[in-house]
């Protein structure tokens, strides 16, 4: 590891913990719930073709950064939207298959542990967790909209995002007179246009004890937004790293919410979070990952934190110059559901 210090000044009255990096985090493949007990072995299809792109990663990277090149895998389990399936099931198939296919998972991570953070004591989950996703919600910054008429709800209070401006179809000129249509436009288009909306979250109320409470359910790209910004150590929470891995010993739980955010599997796995980040995954996230990059450039990173990571890029062995944009330390390989059985 490098010598820059635990600990920076973050302000007179917060300490900001410093964060051990790899040079490179591998994502190793990422699976529905519906895939486990499929028995048509598409796991395995997947992590077989995972297998290369792995060894050639990490080769790249001990290219550029000497044969000591730190380089760790992790896993995302889906149990936010499912959180109804059973850990010791899924766990057993997943890192079974993963065995046989020569997969190495170092860390694994559980999808719900980006919306909730669960802090433990005595080896308990508590009932105050790190409202993660609310504190990250708070940081997007939308890109001000031109010629707009203010009776679209901002990015807040309607949870969607775009990238442009968007059509006039709805504009309150077209309830009142036939105009001129206008299609949705790009910010900063080349030539022509990608638009792209992408929905954060959804609220609603409901009865429950003492009146109506609000609920929130965060969408898959702003929660695996969150997920990459934890693999690039971006994010702390009054000065500390959030969702440390934590060992696991034992066996799994029957419940999600009894684990920890992120499970060390390896003991002795290089650290979780790294410089940069790729992520191997089906074709079919392709448009997740497009809509987690216009996140990404849409969420205010914490300055101190940046200047850390950027500090401590400068005084490895072979230094390390970061970008500020998280988007530009992010890749993606997307493999086809075409395998061997």
């Amino acid at each position: 590891m490098n010598s820059v210090s635990d600990y920076s000044e973050a302000s007179a009255d917060i300490r900001l913990e410093g964060q051990e990096l790899s040079h490179l985090s591998i994502e190793a493949g990422h699976f529905f719930m519906e895939d486990f007990g499929s028995n048509d072995d598409r796991i395995k299809v997947q992590l077989r073709q995972v297998v290369p792109q792995i060894a050639a990663y990490t080769a790249a990277a001990q290219a550029e950064f000497g044969p000591a090149a730190r380089v760790s895998t992790c896993f995302l389990i889906d149990d936010y939207f499912r959180h109804d399936t059973d850990p010791t099931v899924i766990l057993d198939e997943l890192l079974t298959a993963a065995a046989e296919c020569g997969v190495r998972i170092d860390y694994l991570a559980r999808e719900a542990g980006c919306a909730q953070v669960p802090v433990f004591v005595n080896g308990e989950p508590t009932a105050r967790p790190i409202e993660l996703a609310s504190m990250m919600a708070a940081r997007v910054v939308p890109e001000p909209e031109q010629n707009a008429t203010g009776r679209r709800p901002s990015t807040m209070e309607s949870g969607w995002l775009s990238n442009g401006t968007r059509s006039s179809e709805f504009a309150v000129a077209q309830a009142m007179r036939v105009a001129q249509y206008c299609p949705p436009e790009e910010f900063g288009a080349r030539n022509h246009s990608i638009f792209l909306d992408v929905q954060l979250w959804r609220r609603w109320t409901e009865r429950g004890d003492g009146g109506q409470v609000e609920r929130t359910q965060w969408s898959c790209p702003f929660l695996t937004s969150i997920w990459q910004l934890l693999r690039l150590g971006m994010i702390r929470d009054r000065g500390a790293v959030v969702a440390q891995p934590a060992e696991w010993t034992g066996t799994w739980p029957n419940d999600w919410k009894k684990m920890p955010a992120v499970v060390k599997l390896n003991s002795e796995a290089e650290p979780f979070a790294a410089y940069r980040a790729v992520s191997i995954l089906p074709h079919t996230y392709l448009s997740i990952e497009h809509a987690v990059r216009l996140i990404l450039d849409h969420l205010q990173i914490d300055e101190a934190v940046y200047q850390q990571v950027l500090d401590r890029g400068r005084v490895e062995e072979f230094p390390i110059s970061v970008p500020r944009a998280a988007t530009h330390r992010l890749s993606h390989v997307f493999v086809s559901a075409v395998g061997t059985t």
